[in-house]
């Protein structure tokens, strides 16, 4: 019966909405307009899945590295309804189906995975951006995982903002009540990216919390690897709040 509903309210936002939001990023031509359009996408879209959202605190404004856990595909809307970021993204994701091309519209910076001129390329975007007063997003995990821990957080990714003396605010996305659907979200052993959102598409209607935490400055904690720490346990913390 989901499949019923929202299949048909899946194909509209594609067929009939997307042209929209694409006139209005060309004609917003990167301001204020463009960032709505896209916001308002990437919120009906969760809608459309059954993803009832609550905001728990604000963005920051400006030059702020945000950096949140990673389950799903899902994770790049939930923030994308929230504030404009430019995320760091695999390269891969420009080839998915819809998905791709609103994050690409959002500002993303694609990184070739396992190519190490490309990293260096995307720290240096990374740090210029945040000295513009731009915001990024990372998932400095590195990738996603199973939903049912937390993994370790790559000091590395922390470095533009230690450069560019930006602000790096932990968002945690919790997914259920207590995060308990976390492992619902993930992507399961070999599904793709189409199995993922086919089968979320039928999942049962679920709350969901972005939470924006305490900011971290960098001349709070010593270094990277302070900062990183810093930013897990906050996360980390938050995803075990009811």
């Amino acid at each position: 019966m989901r499949y019923v509903l929202r299949l048909p309210l899946l194909a509209w936002h594609a067929c009939i909405h997307l042209p929209i939001v694409m006139l209005l990023i060309g004609l917003g031509r990167g301001g204020p307009v463009s960032h709505a359009a896209v916001r308002w996408f990437a919120g009906s879209l969760l809608w459309i899945f059954g993803m009832r959202l609550r905001r728990e605190g604000d963005p920051l404004r400006g030059g702020t590295l945000f950096v949140a856990n990673h389950v799903s595909w899902i994770d790049i809307m939930l923030l994308d309804s929230q504030h404009m970021m430019g995320f760091i993204a695999k390269s891969e994701i420009r080839s998915w189906p819809l998905i791709g091309w609103v994050v690409a519209q959002a500002e993303t910076i694609f990184l070739q995975r396992g190519n190490g001129d490309s990293l260096g390329l995307v720290m240096a975007e990374m740090t210029q951006r945040l000295r513009e007063g731009r915001a990024v997003a990372v998932f400095p995990e590195g990738g996603t995982r199973d939903g049912h821990a937390l993994g370790p957080f790559h000091a590395r990714i922390f470095t533009a903002a230690v450069e560019a003396q930006a602000p790096v605010q932990p968002v945690a996305l919790c997914y259920g009540e207590r995060s308990q659907a976390q492992h619902v979200i993930a992507f399961a052993p070999r599904e793709s990216f189409v199995a993922n959102l086919f089968r979320l598409l039928g999942e049962p209607a679920r709350p969901v919390r972005v939470c924006f935490l305490a900011p971290i400055h960098p001349g709070e904690h010593e270094g990277r690897r302070g900062i990183a720490h810093a930013a897990r346990a906050r996360i980390e913390r938050a995803l075990t709040q009811a």
